[in-house]
């Protein structure tokens, strides 16, 4: 059955309640080290994106389930999430995780609160674009993060499936994009670049597949083969 439009708006008010899913969900994330506090006031104040304390958190926890050592962040911004997954390698025994963004100044940002959060031994940093610094790198990974221009989702899946271990775990974000997803009209080039990654992951036998709706919800994908 076609989902009606007004179905989806309702749809999507009932999940955002207002943020007040969030406000809960982020007032039960433990408390973070100030440089963390400082990095989500800039992002608030500035409205800079960034993943945020709850969806942050859960990125941790499924990094330490999953045992991850080697880590790839596909976009990193400067450096949020990055600091979370540096965390979990760090409470995992050691490892190295890739920060790769397009931008100098952010990957400075980034070094900087990396580095003062203790992380300087864990983290590599890249500057250009994403999938391609993936495609070049060295080895295969526990677990990859996808955050790029949504228009690029798609054609990052290859890339993906190719440099993830077998038992790995991809997280996407921004999988349901303010609802727009749900919504029949919306037919925008990144809201029809994210309802094809998602099609294309959810139908393909090799992945398990679930959107966990926290935040703008998490794409997390298990490769079983």
């Amino acid at each position: 059955m076609v989902m009606q439009d007004k179905d989806a708006r309702n749809l999507t008010m009932e999940f955002d309640m207002d943020g007040k899913i969030d406000t809960y969900l982020r007032g039960l994330v433990p408390a973070r080290p100030s440089e963390m506090e400082d990095m989500e006031t800039y992002a608030d104040v500035n409205k800079f994106p960034i993943i945020g304390p709850a969806a942050g958190y859960f990125c941790y926890q499924i990094a330490r389930l999953v045992g991850a050592r080697k880590v790839f962040e596909l976009g990193s911004g400067y450096g949020y999430s990055t600091a979370w997954f540096a965390r979990a390698v760090q409470d995992n025994g050691g490892g190295v995780v890739h920060h790769v963004v397009w931008d100098e100044g952010l990957s400075q940002t980034a070094r900087g609160h990396l580095e003062r959060l203790g992380f300087g031994t864990i983290v590599k940093y890249t500057v250009g674009e994403a999938v391609q610094a993936l495609r070049e790198s060295e080895g295969s990974y526990d677990l990859i993060f996808n955050d790029i221009d949504k228009q690029g989702y798609p054609g990052s899946l290859d890339v993906i499936a190719d440099k993830l271990e077998i038992g790995g775990v991809l997280i996407t974000d921004n999988a349901l994009w303010g609802g727009r997803v749900m919504e029949r009209t919306s037919n925008d080039a990144d809201t029809q670049a994210i309802r094809e990654f998602t099609e294309m992951v959810t139908a393909d036998p090799d992945w398990i597949v679930s959107i966990v709706p926290i935040r703008d919800g998490l794409l997390v994908a298990h490769k079983q083969k």
